[in-house]
């Protein structure tokens, strides 16, 4: 595969937003790069993605997150304020453990968001 580019524009953006959305990384390049379209983003985060070079999560609703980075951590996402978090992914273990065991299931912690309220929430309520 060639390096072209709008290739390397996307993963410029991801490597200086670290997490972002395509519309995120779309309104990033198009600060430099204004003829660079959404559809070019989309496809470009797809191709980059087949090859292993960005990995996407789902933090809640709506379009993915993409990173360049290997997430190493499990995203905390607050349903109340949005405020997203992170955790090792060690804290997964037992749960990886229990579905392995239970049902043959080998979770892949590295695209797992999970939401509730984040503890400024929580305290509101107390």
């Amino acid at each position: 595969m060639r390096m072209t580019p709008q290739r390397q524009l996307v993963l410029d953006a991801l490597l200086e937003l670290e997490h972002a959305t395509p519309e995120r990384v779309c309104q990033h390049v198009q600060q430099t790069t204004p003829t660079v379209n959404i559809t070019t983003i989309y496809r470009t985060l797809e191709l980059l993605e087949s090859l292993d070079l960005v990995r996407h999560t789902h933090l809640g609703h709506g379009a993915p997150t993409y990173s360049v980075h290997e997430h190493q951590h499990v995203h905390l996402v607050c349903h109340r304020c949005g405020h997203v978090d992170e955790s090792p992914r060690s804290v997964m273990d037992e749960l990886c453990g229990t579905l392995r065991a239970a049902h043959g299931f080998v979770l892949d912690a590295s695209h797992l968001a999970l939401s509730g309220t984040c503890k400024s929430c929580s305290e509101e309520n107390t």
